[in-house]
């Protein structure tokens, strides 16, 4: 077995999506309780590759995704692989999709295990904001140029509208480094 990322793996040639488990994706960030981000996608993608990868696997499949990858429970020598990542606090239980492993989440959470440790922010909730261009693709960068009715306006994070405020680059709206780049571009800072 070949571990992809937390919830995603290559066993025997076919790629597996864990059921009923939810990690955060590679590029995503937590915040750690004195407010440093640091790449919470990457270090639980590491931790489930030290744990499991190269070892071998049994999956029963449950279903197929949107994405045609094979939904299904795996084990390795008798652990469910699902179970131990969650209880671990490296995902979360997916309860849209099955209640499977919602006491092992409850567990971690309480212990303050892994990803209960940090701020994070769902991984569903996460790829709807990235896809409606509310994540920036680099996290230095996090500033958000906005075309409006009132023209070229820069959003700092913490503004009132940044959270709700989406980057469409296909209509000339980009991401900004800094409040002097932004300037120096032309664009102007939100009231707000």
């Amino acid at each position: 077995m070949r571990v992809i990322d937390a919830d995603t793996l290559d066993v025997g040639g076919v790629r597996v999506r864990l059921h009923a488990i939810d990690a955060p994706e590679m590029d995503q960030m937590c915040v750690t309780e004195h407010g440093a981000a640091f790449a919470c996608g990457r270090w639980v993608t590491d931790q489930v590759r030290a744990r499991f990868d190269g070892r071998m696997a049994t999956c029963a499949r449950v279903d197929t995704d949107r994405h045609g990858r094979t939904v299904a429970k795996c084990h390795v020598q008798g652990v469910d692989i699902g179970e131990e990542i969650v209880s671990a606090g490296w995902a979360f239980a997916y309860r849209r999709y099955g209640m499977d492993y919602d006491l092992d989440e409850k567990a971690a959470y309480v212990a303050d295990r892994g990803l209960h440790g940090f701020r994070v922010q769902s991984p569903a909730q996460f790829r709807q904001a990235r896809a409606k261009g509310r994540i920036p693709p680099d996290p230095v960068c996090r500033i958000k140029g906005n075309i409006s009715k009132n023209g070229q306006i820069f959003h700092m994070p913490g503004q009132e509208f940044y959270e709700r405020t989406g980057i469409n680059e296909a209509r000339g709206e980009r991401w900004f480094c800094s409040e002097a780049q932004a300037v120096q571009a032309g664009w102007r800072p939100a009231r707000r």
